[in-house]
């Protein structure tokens, strides 16, 4: 015959175990960034370029089918899907944020430049853009500041289009334009 008391100290133990399971197995899940968010703190807000300033960037930097664009900070990937349905460019976004891919990817595959684009969730400070023949960003100034001397050990001759945002007076711009109350700016690699 089994003791009662032995029932109730399994039982006790069983849930207890089966507690622990389940805080280490969320502790697990806690360490790994949850598919819709993103790796760590954003380091600007999401703020969509207007098409019309995205056009005028494009435009500045002087795009053709020859070029591929990548976008830092790209959202939901407008500048690269028009890169290439507007301009016939290869082009490449980079976002911190899985949820801005998963638009931009959406976005390419309703413009129907699938073939011509691709998005990555990856942190711009440690992804490869070195491919790029341009690079167009709406990022912060601090931002640019950090990202400025590993833009400028790109490629001569790759161009630079930012909205709004220069890099300060350590790198004085080429060109500014106002489009529409909005400010792009740019600059060729040296």
């Amino acid at each position: 015959m089994v003791n009662p008391k032995h029932l109730r100290h399994r039982a006790a133990v069983g849930a207890f175990l089966i507690a622990c399971m389940g805080l280490c197995g969320s502790a697990a899940v806690q360490d790994k960034p949850a598919p819709d968010k993103p790796a760590h703190a954003l380091d600007v807000p999401y703020v969509p370029t207007p098409p019309n300033v995205v056009d005028a960037m494009l435009k500045m930097a002087q795009v053709t089918p020859k070029d591929t664009v990548y976008d830092l900070g790209c959202g939901d990937g407008r500048i690269v899907v028009m890169a290439a349905q507007k301009y016939g460019a290869n082009g490449v976004g980079i976002d911190l944020d899985p949820q801005r891919i998963a638009e931009a990817n959406e976005n390419a595959k309703a413009a129907g430049v699938t073939g011509k684009v691709k998005f990555i969730v990856g942190d711009v400070f440690t992804s490869d853009f070195s491919q790029a023949t341009v690079v167009t960003m709406y990022l912060l100034p601090s931002v640019n500041e950090k990202l400025m001397p590993k833009l400028k050990a790109m490629k001569p001759g790759t161009r630079i289009v930012t909205h709004a945002f220069t890099f300060g007076d350590a790198w004085p711009y080429e060109q500014k334009q106002d489009v529409e109350g909005k400010t792009i700016y740019f600059w060729t690699v040296k």
